[in-house]
């Protein structure tokens, strides 16, 4: 049977060791004297104690927690992100807390609130962009590090995040290579991303000497792609107004709605010369090489912008002087499957 300790007090006592003592050691375990270590970690073998880290965290100015804010935890390219960021967090000893926007601006500010009420020691924000309260956004960078990662608001606020020339050009050179130049389906422009990756289509395909065709309802603001894209296609095959065989999406949701529409009207997507259409995307979300064609898409290093957004943040909170890069545009990789 554990022996039972109800405060830091009791199971202090019980060690043999001063409770300023006991605190260091789950502050860092590597901060007492190695024989002092074992006695404690000895007694927490045999024992049920387990200290309330948040209440003791609410007592320092600053916490061992990290803030981690998405638009939505819903989607897999956010939800793969955060379970990377939260992994290498835990590894360096600090403790990751999630909070989602929601695609909603007053919930996105209210998280800023929330993660500044916590004495985080800093946090790692994927914005909504468009819609986020630059005075929300703004009160959190002045009082806490914070970096940017996907997507970011204009500033000097370091960001992570996908180097949308590189990765765009590569793909509209590949289409163009391989078939009929694409035309471009874009989405609503709710962030960065998607305003850049039109402009480089369009300056890649005039590189190339072709002609950029750019379709799509852009002035509804929402996230629902995979709606928007089926929805969308849908009309446009029924008015025999699709723009083009090549389709290159703005993202792979959006891309999951147009190959879902073209399949409802029997039209076949592929590579193939007996197919009637040609779909590629950005992004390689974690579904897209299991779509029925396998989509072709941009892959973004997950690893890598997830690596560099907690290394940048460490470095912030090191305050050794160290300069951090303002931006960090990591290339894509051409994921080649059977959708184009």
């Amino acid at each position: 049977m554990p022996m039972t300790h109800k405060t830091m007090e009791d199971f202090a006592r019980s060690c043999g060791v001063s409770r300023p003592t006991l605190s260091k050691f789950f502050d860092d375990p590597t901060s007492v004297k190695p024989a002092t270590r074992k006695r404690i970690e000895d007694a927490l073998r045999s024992s049920d104690y387990q200290p309330n880290l948040f209440a003791r965290n609410l007592n320092r100015k600053r916490t061992r927690s990290i803030g981690i804010v998405v638009p939505t935890v819903t989607d897999p390219f956010y939800s793969e992100m955060v379970s990377r960021i939260e992994l290498r967090l835990r590894d360096e000893g600090y403790w990751p807390i999630v909070i989602s926007s929601h695609g909603s601006s007053e919930l996105e500010a209210e998280a800023t609130r929330t993660i500044l009420s916590l004495k985080v020691s800093g946090a790692l924000v994927a914005p909504l962009g468009r819609r986020s309260d630059p005075k929300a956004i703004e009160k959190l960078t002045q009082a806490i590090p914070i970096v940017y990662f996907d997507t970011y608001l204009e500033g000097d606020t370091p960001f992570v995040g996908n180097n949308n020339v590189q990765s765009v050009s590569t793909i509209v050179d590949y289409l163009c290579r391989s078939g009929d130049a694409p035309v471009y389906f874009d989405i609503p422009h709710v962030n960065h991303n998607s305003r850049e990756r039109v402009e480089n289509y369009i300056d890649a395909m005039r590189r190339l000497g072709q002609e950029p065709v750019v379709f799509g309802n852009i002035e509804d603001y929402t996230w629902d792609f995979e709606r928007i894209g089926y929805e969308q296609t849908e009309k446009l095959l029924d008015n025999g107004a699709l723009p083009g065989k090549t389709i290159l999406c703005a993202n792979d949701r959006l891309a999951f709605g147009v190959m879902a529409a073209a399949y409802s009207k029997g039209l076949k997507v592929g590579r193939k010369a007996d197919c009637d259409l040609r779909v590629a995307a950005h992004d390689d979300h974690p579904l897209s090489r299991y779509t029925c064609p396998a989509l072709t898409t941009m892959a973004q290093d997950f690893a890598a912008m997830a690596g560099r957004s907690v290394e940048t943040l460490l470095t912030l909170l090191d305050e050794d002087g160290t300069t951090v890069a303002p931006k960090v545009n990591l290339d894509a990789t051409l994921v080649m499957r059977q959708s184009a």
